[in-house]
């Protein structure tokens, strides 16, 4: 998932905060992984890296979602992504029903 951040008329700014499989697979691209790929595999060299999950910037480590999903291993790219969304997806709808994380997400800071 991804949103345009809030414009400041800055051209250094990106133009979409990623966030959930979005930002994930970002990273998966970047650990240069192999598939079919072990949890624990993936929990060595990605376990402690933090993803946002929503576009507030709220992070969870990809071995905190793992452990959510009771999987051993992932046949592909899109196995895993897919396995891991609907993690990412709680996490979401989670922080989203506090009034005051709301508020934050609508103002920058």
């Amino acid at each position: 998932m991804g949103v345009r951040p809030p414009s400041n008329d800055v051209d250094e700014e990106p133009d979409v905060v990623e966030f959930g499989i979005a930002a994930l697979d970002a990273r998966v691209d970047g650990a240069d992984l192999e598939f079919p790929v072990s949890a624990s595999e993936l929990e060595s060299r990605l376990g402690d890296t933090a993803v946002p999950y929503d576009a507030a910037g709220n992070e969870m480590s990809v071995g905190e979602a793992l452990v959510e999903t009771d999987r051993q291993s992932f046949d592909s790219k899109a196995d895993l992504l897919n396995a891991l969304h609907p993690v990412f997806e709680r996490k979401r709808q989670a922080a989203s029903t506090s009034l005051l994380k709301q508020i934050r997400g609508l103002v920058p800071f």
